[in-house]
């Protein structure tokens, strides 16, 4: 059986993340193509994004990949996020024209969010919802449509959608991604998130334990699962072994939700003598000083913290349920330990005001991060935002193109778009043009390597 998986090119980033945003690998492909050699079923990757191929491109690599083979690919699947999504249909409608018979897949979670609205698409044959690892193994080897969960699919001219499949409650029974499918040297993290390369990503959790109105990660409810820390120093393991990976960047939505875990990978790292950096994702409310100690010994570097605003009532609006004080707490504790700290923020949230965001722009420079990220606040579909503001009519666009990050999607009440693009514009100038910051990234520097990472990144962010 010839299996396809396609990850499409990105192709509107928008704002800061034209510069500073990373390529990793797709996770969630790299996981269903393991799951299914695991069950001797033949698969391969096109990573398009990583390979920056264009619509010829991808065009020409289909036709020769399959020149010399018999037949065809059976099933193409091709993962999409909402900034994705046009991309994504675009190579759907790429294998079609090619592979009329081909039978088109598309998963990830913009499609299962909106399975009605991808599946009018006439490439598209099939929506995999949610976690795809069984549901995608249970099509392409003939189980009844009618039976396999999570599936949405077209029959006589109707749109069926099957019930959603219960998440995998143990991901420890997984097997490691299939990086050997990936273009492992295509990879990089972000600017400013990395003090060694060759770097990659690597996912431990699925799932979210916050309930934020902004966020995608809840989208398979709060049931957070972790994989082991004897999982993780394994993969971690076979990155640096096989791959040569000097650094690990842990895209988890919060990586330190079960604490007694991150604590025990780090002490794995440390016995085990492991020369390897990293960084990761975390909340306020979820990290200590002993875990944040134990953390900086075993080669973490940097945290990135999701912040948001510096208006305790915005926090309460999009249901954040952090407090600034604690905030502060943490951002000291985790300066106190040496870990570098990465803030984010975003501007144009529901009851914003110019007074707010000029609050969060002045609690950002007073918290004094090593690095600020300003984003405007998109309401990606599936999310509680999304609805609030497609219910109360302020949503502005459903082109999914222009959810980048970078442009106001809501018409607020309490501030203009033209506002909020302003002080998001702004936001940057008033964190990285002063000279006290400039001044302490250059007493930090120790190496050429540092000269590099940190013109780079700052160079990055001052040319949006």
């Amino acid at each position: 059986m010839n299996v396809l998986l396609i990850n499409p090119p990105w192709i509107t980033k928008g704002g800061i993340w034209q510069n500073v945003a990373s390529c990793m690998p797709p996770f969630g492909l790299a996981a269903i193509a393991a799951y299914l050699e695991k069950s001797d079923v033949g698969v391969k990757i096109i990573d398009a994004d990583a390979r920056k191929l264009t619509d010829e491109e991808i065009a020409d690599v289909l036709q020769i990949y399959f020149a010399g083979r018999r037949g065809k690919p059976e099933y193409v699947g091709i993962t999409s996020s909402t900034p994705t999504i046009s991309s994504a249909l675009i190579v759907a409608k790429i294998v079609k024209n090619i592979f009329p018979d081909t039978k088109i897949v598309l998963g990830g979670v913009h499609p299962s969010v909106m399975a009605e609205d991808v599946l009018k698409e006439e490439s598209v044959d099939f929506i995999v919802r949610g976690e795809g690892e069984e549901t995608f193994r249970e099509l392409i080897t003939g189980v009844n449509r009618k039976k396999i969960l999570g599936l949405s699919y077209k029959e006589d001219k109707n749109i069926i959608h099957n019930p959603l499949r219960t998440v995998i409650s143990d991901i420890n029974t997984l097997p490691f991604p299939a990086y050997h499918l990936l273009p492992m040297e295509k990879y990089f993290p972000a600017k400013g998130s990395y003090k060694k390369l060759p770097a990659l990503g690597m996912m431990t959790t699925r799932g979210c334990p916050g309930r934020c109105t902004f966020c995608l990660g809840s989208y398979l409810g709060q049931q957070v699962r972790n994989r082991s820390a004897k999982k993780i120093f394994e993969e971690m393991f076979l990155l640096q072994d096989k791959y040569g990976i000097k650094e690990i960047s842990f895209y988890d939505d919060v990586f330190t939700t079960k604490k007694e875990n991150v604590k025990n990978l780090c002490k794995k790292i440390i016995n085990e003598k492991m020369d390897i950096s990293w960084s990761c994702f975390a909340r306020v409310d979820f990290v200590d000083e002993e875990l944040l100690r134990a953390m900086k010994d075993a080669g973490c570097h940097q945290i990135m913290y999701g912040i948001e605003s510096g208006d305790e009532q915005i926090l309460k609006n999009i249901h954040k349920k952090i407090s600034l004080e604690k905030v502060k707490e943490v951002v000291s504790i985790t300066k106190k330990n040496s870990i570098d700290v990465r803030a984010a923020f975003m501007l144009g949230n529901p009851g914003e005001t110019k007074e707010t965001m000029r609050k969060t722009i002045d609690y950002a420079v007073n918290l004094a991060p090593d690095v600020a990220i300003f984003n405007i606040t998109t309401p990606y579909p599936g999310t509680e935002m999304f609805k609030w503001a497609k219910d109360k009519g302020i949503l502005t666009t459903e082109n999914w193109d222009e959810y980048d990050l970078s442009k106001p999607i809501m018409d607020l009440p309490t501030v203009s778009a033209e506002i909020i693009a302003e002080y998001y514009n702004l936001a940057y100038k008033k964190f990285y043009w002063r000279l006290h910051y400039l001044l302490k990234r250059i007493f930090r520097i120790r190496s050429l390597s540092d000269i590099k990472v940190g013109f780079s990144t700052l160079w990055a962010i001052l040319k949006r």
